[in-house]
């Protein structure tokens, strides 16, 4: 199992500390994962919100300041009302307590923000409309938590400690995790299987948060999940867990911070897809391989997908490494023709999706983000 990112696993939490007094700012949900997140060693080596040297740094090289491998920035964002040196308490709707100590304020570029981590700075995307949004000021410092926010998903949640101790438990040492935002199809399940053929365990670690408008929806991907690894997996080969943060849409640098937090919950592998994390055309099909290149003291050992399809003649799953077959033999894993059919009232062929993934998925009126 390798060692947390950065050396040491962070746990900054605190519940014998109180609010009680102290100026409060109430915080979104996402932000509060983010809490959350840095608090439980989600986010290690990080203590806090980003200064400004560590900001800087992972905009322009990717890496913190002291060189540990970063790509995304984890910043706290604000008008105006505080100083560094203040001690304020963050709240969040769903009960998240947290002490933030501010140690340096600063300003900075959106546009560059957005050019560097989303490689562009049309407002179409997701991650720059975000930004664009953002407060003018950011304000950087560690965070201590004193209370953990009540979710409805909280019974799927298993922290960084818990889950090397239970991967031990299982007497797993080599561990392959899968990222996704998405119920899963039989291309989903190929791949899965595939890589866990060659390692011990697969943690199976879906995304909670806020997601585009079309994605499906935490609830479906959740108990579509519980579908598929009720019936198709050894339930001693898979663990299925949320993670509690937000989609960025960061294509290949999200590529990089997705395997980052992976190896903090103790995993030795990492599954990258096709245009992971990607939206729309904004990046190449596997950019998100080859940034892995640019990262060689990652520590975690990515496995890499291109395209699978099903084969009519090879008669299953297969990719372009092994099937000699002409394309009109092929059908295509399309999330938007799966997600048509879906809205149509018609179930996937069992090619497409397994029945029991496909009745959970149908028995929602509206199983997608609006």
């Amino acid at each position: 199992m390798p060692a947390p990112h950065g050396g040491k696993l962070v746990r900054r939490i605190d519940s014998s500390k109180s609010i009680e007094g102290m100026d409060r700012v109430e915080v979104s949900r996402d932000m509060a994962h983010d809490i959350e997140n840095i608090a439980n060693g989600v986010f290690s080596p990080l203590e806090g919100f980003m200064c400004s040297e560590d900001f800087e740094s992972v905009l322009h090289h990717m890496r913190l300041a002291n060189d540990v491998p970063w790509t995304i920035p984890i910043v706290f964002d604000f008008e105006d009302g505080f100083k560094e040196g203040d001690e304020v308490a963050l709240v969040a709707e769903n009960g998240m307590e947290a002490i933030f100590s501010i140690e340096e304020i600063y300003t900075y570029n959106k546009k560059e923000y957005a050019e560097k981590v989303f490689k562009t700075t049309d407002v179409a995307h997701p991650g720059v409309k975000k930004v664009m949004e953002m407060k003018e000021k950011l304000a950087g410092g560690k965070i201590t938590l004193i209370k953990e926010g009540n979710e409805e998903f909280n019974k799927y949640y298993l922290k960084p400690y818990e889950t090397r101790i239970l991967f031990k438990e299982k007497g797993w040492r080599d561990i392959v995790a899968f990222q996704t935002r998405n119920v899963p199809h039989i291309g989903h399940e190929y791949v899965q299987k595939t890589a866990l053929t060659f390692v011990d365990g697969i943690f199976i670690n879906p995304i909670v948060g806020k997601k585009k408008k079309g994605d499906f929806k935490d609830e479906v991907i959740l108990k579509a999940y519980d579908a598929l690894i009720k019936h198709y997996y050894l339930k001693d080969r898979a663990v299925l867990a949320i993670l509690k943060t937000e989609m960025r849409y960061a294509g290949p640098r999200e590529a990089i911070f997705h395997a980052i937090v992976r190896k903090n919950f103790g995993c030795t592998h990492f599954i990258v897809g096709r245009d992971h994390a990607g939206v729309g055309n904004y990046y190449g099909p596997y950019e998100a391989h080859d940034i892995f290149n640019e990262f060689p003291d990652l520590g975690i050992t990515p496995i890499f997908f291109r395209s699978f399809f099903y084969c009519k003649k090879c008669g299953g799953v297969v990719n372009e490494k092994i099937c000699p077959h002409d394309k009109e033999h092929h059908i295509y894993y399309s999330g938007t023709k799966i997600r048509e059919m879906l809205q149509r009232g018609e179930t996937p062929p069992e090619i497409m999706m397994r029945r029991e993934v496909a009745e959970i998925i149908m028995s929602y009126d509206n199983p997608f983000v609006e």
